[in-house]
C-alpha cells in the first residue's frame, strides 16, 4: 500500500492551504434564527471549500425546532459552518456560522471566544426568530451588524421600519443582502469591518 499517496489524498486541496504570507487572523461569527441563510452566506463568500456540519432533519426535531416558514428545509447545521477570506497577503478572516436552533445555542460560548464581531442574518418572513439572537449579543457586549436576507417571497419593508421592529440602536448598521451572492455577502462583512473601525475610533477619542 502506498501510504504516501493516501496521505496526499487525505490532505487539503492546494487552494485551501493557508497562504504562507499570512501573519494575522481575525474572527467573525454569523448568527441568526433557524433557516435564515447562515450556511449559504458562509459558503458564498468563503475562498475555500467551506466546512459545514449539515445534517438531515429527522422526526427527532419535530415539535422542538420551529420550522414555520421554512417547511421545505431538509437539513440543518448542528455545530458550525467555517469559511476563510484573505483580506490581504498578511491578514486572514475566519468566518464561523452558528446553528440556528435554540437547543444548540450552548455552542455559542466557544464560537464567540476571540471574535471581533458578528453578523445577524434575518428573514423578514420570520423577524421574531431574531429577537433572542440580538438580545444575546447585546448581553455579551458583542458588536454586530444586521443583514436582511432578501428571499424571493419575503415581504419588503423600509430598513428604518425593520430597525424599529428589531429595536436596534441608531448606530447599529442594517443592510439588505442576498446571501447567495459572493459580492453581496462580502459587502455585509465590509459593513461590519467599517462599523468596528468606527467603534474603535470612538473609543480612542474618548
Amino acid at each position: 500500500m502506498d501510504f504516501r499517496s493516501s496521505e496526499q489524498a487525505l490532505g487539503p486541496r492546494s487552494e485551501d492551504v493557508l497562504p504562507g504570507t499570512a501573519t494575522a487572523a481575525v474572527k467573525v461569527v454569523v448568527v441568526g434564527g433557524f433557516g435564515v441563510g447562515k450556511t449559504t452566506l458562509v459558503g458564498s463568500v468563503s475562498e475555500i471549500r467551506p466546512l459545514t456540519t449539515e445534517e438531515t432533519m429527522t422526526r427527532a426535531g419535530a415539535g422542538v425546532d420551529d420550522t414555520q416558514g421554512v417547511e421545505r428545509k431538509t437539513s440543518t447545521t448542528v455545530a458550525m459552518d467555517f469559511g476563510r477570506i484573505s483580506i490581504n497577503e498578511e491578514l486572514v478572516l475566519y468566518l464561523f456560522g452558528t446553528p440556528g436552533q435554540e437547543r444548540f445555542w450552548f455552542l455559542w460560548r466557544g464560537l464567540f471566544e476571540g471574535a471581533l464581531g458578528a453578523v445577524v442574518l434575518v428573514d423578514t418572513r420570520r423577524l421574531e426568530v431574531s429577537f433572542d439572537v440580538i438580545g444575546r449579543l447585546e448581553e455579551r457586549g458583542v458588536p454586530f451588524v444586521v443583514a436582511v436576507n432578501t428571499f424571493p417571497d419575503a415581504p419588503e419593508h423600509p430598513l428604518e421600519e425593520l430597525r424599529a421592529a428589531l429595536d436596534l440602536p441608531a448606530a447599529v448598521p442594517i443592510v439588505l443582502c442576498d446571501a447567495r451572492l459572493r459580492g453581496s455577502s462580502r459587502e455585509v462583512l465590509m459593513t461590519l469591518m467599517r462599523y468596528l473601525r468606527t467603534l474603535a475610533t470612538t473609543q480612542e477619542a474618548s
